[in-house]
């Protein structure tokens, strides 16, 4: 079995300000510990599972770089740094059976729910595939079901929990915490959060049969909302984006990798210089 783990940090164990995941704060430091222990309870539950499983853990927040290579376990690979084609599923295209999504947190516009955006909190304020909005965990699931792994679990906050079971029925979850506003939440103990983690893992695995992920076959039509009006007119330099409102785009993709791609570029252009 081979296994991707693709690790954010707004949704770890006691993470609740934007200061916890912004390198130069003494709380990043921290918690870039707290992240690890979260992955490294992931890879764990894996090889409970099958103790041969091949495991691929992607760092996936902000610069991809947060992960301590020294304290991760050692059974596994990482993946690091960016820009990366496949963006936060870096390692998808070495054919794991499975994805599992850990740390993440909910979709930009989620009331009362911790540090929730999409693929980026300073430019995008919605995506949505064929009419359907996706934040960053069912554009994961996407693009995981697209390669043919299905994507068995997800660890956040309560509000994140709740939008994969709504994206991806059968997925297993496991809340680290329950949040009370955008920068406040009820939190477990850091091993705790590991320890239900690691639990957790066997039995998505078992069970990653019954996992109903979205899937788009075909043609993609895109549309991506931008925070500000200005940051659309980087976007129109992209051939095929069309206007489709202030601060809208849209764009028909061949396929939904393809509008997968497109939309971390966006996140790029909006903030770029």
């Amino acid at each position: 079995m081979r296994v991707l783990v693709s690790v954010d940090m707004e949704g770890v164990a006691g993470v609740v300000h934007g200061d916890d995941v912004r390198p130069g704060h003494a709380e990043y430091e921290r918690n870039r510990r707290y992240m690890t222990a979260e992955a490294n309870a992931a890879v764990r539950g894996v090889l409970a599972h099958d103790a041969e499983a091949a495991v691929v853990v992607a760092d996936s927040h902000a610069g991809f770089r947060n992960l301590l290579p020294h304290e991760l376990d050692p059974r596994s690979t990482l993946v690091r740094g960016k820009p990366r084609r496949l963006g936060m599923l870096g390692g998808l295209d070495e054919a794991p059976d499975a994805v599992l999504f850990v740390g993440y947190h909910g979709m930009a516009g989620t009331a009362c729910s911790v540090l929730s955006h999409t693929v980026s909190g300073a430019s995008i304020a919605r995506v949505s595939c064929n009419g359907r909005e996706l934040g960053e965990t069912g554009l994961g699931a996407a693009l995981a079901a697209h390669h043919g792994a299905a994507p068995v679990l997800a660890a956040g906050d309560d509000t994140l929990t709740e939008e994969a079971e709504e994206i991806v029925p059968g997925i297993h979850t496991v809340t680290v915490k329950w949040a009370h506003g955008a920068n406040a939440a009820r939190s477990l103990h850091p091993d705790e959060a590991a320890a239900r983690i690691e639990a957790e893992v066997p039995r998505a695995l078992a069970d990653r049969e019954n996992v109903r992920a979205p899937r788009f076959e075909g043609a993609v039509d895109l549309e991506v909302e931008m925070l500000k009006p200005g940051m659309t007119e980087r976007a129109q330099l992209i051939p095929g984006v069309e206007l489709r409102g202030p601060r809208t785009i849209g764009y028909r993709a061949a396929d939904f990798p393809t509008a997968h791609g497109l939309v971390s570029l966006l996140a790029v252009l909006a903030t770029a210089d």
